[in-house]
């Protein structure tokens, strides 16, 4: 697990992609969201990834990340619950305070990244005890679209996590 620190590029795109929620936004209704429920209307079939199939032989696992289609705006500033799996991106301790969900184990680490509408960046105040890039999670935040360049691969969405659990 890496220790990799945010630049100012990204830090300044995520500070202005969670002010652009409302802070008054947060209320009791929590919206269930599913991977797909990311992808832009009319867009029903995921990449053969999403689906659970990766061919780690195809010319596809070689290339770069896919290019999204688009994102959805539908839950901006809304409180979402979204299962996945952690690729950290920041530590605190032996706590992740920031990190990517993922839809499937090894996104973004053993093969490409899915498109950036499949990916959300993550951060919490209270750092997570992960057990590892194996571990499925469940995070209830704050929901947002963004433009987010990593190391690791483009994001079109984040949540500020009010709780993050085991799945």
């Amino acid at each position: 697990m890496s220790n990799h620190k945010f630049g100012r590029r990204e830090l300044l795109l995520l500070s202005a992609a969670s002010a652009l929620l409302p802070q008054s936004a947060m209320s009791d209704d929590v919206i269930d969201l599913a991977w797909a429920d990311l992808l832009p209307e009319g867009q029903t079939a995921l990449p053969r990834s999403l689906q659970g199939i990766i061919e780690h032989d195809s010319a596809e696992q070689f290339g770069q990340q896919p290019v999204a289609t688009g994102v959805r705006t539908d839950w901006n500033g809304k409180t979402v619950r979204m299962p996945g799996f952690i690729v950290p991106l920041e530590l605190d301790g032996t706590g992740v305070t920031s990190f990517i969900l993922v839809p499937y184990v090894g996104a973004c680490v053993h093969v490409p990244p899915p498109p950036a509408n499949q990916l959300v960046l993550v951060t919490t105040e209270k750092p997570y005890q992960s057990d590892g890039l194996f571990e499925s999670v469940e995070v209830t935040g704050m929901f947002g679209t963004a433009a987010l360049k990593t190391q690791l691969a483009d994001i079109g969405y984040v949540i500020s996590a009010d709780k993050v659990a085991p799945y």
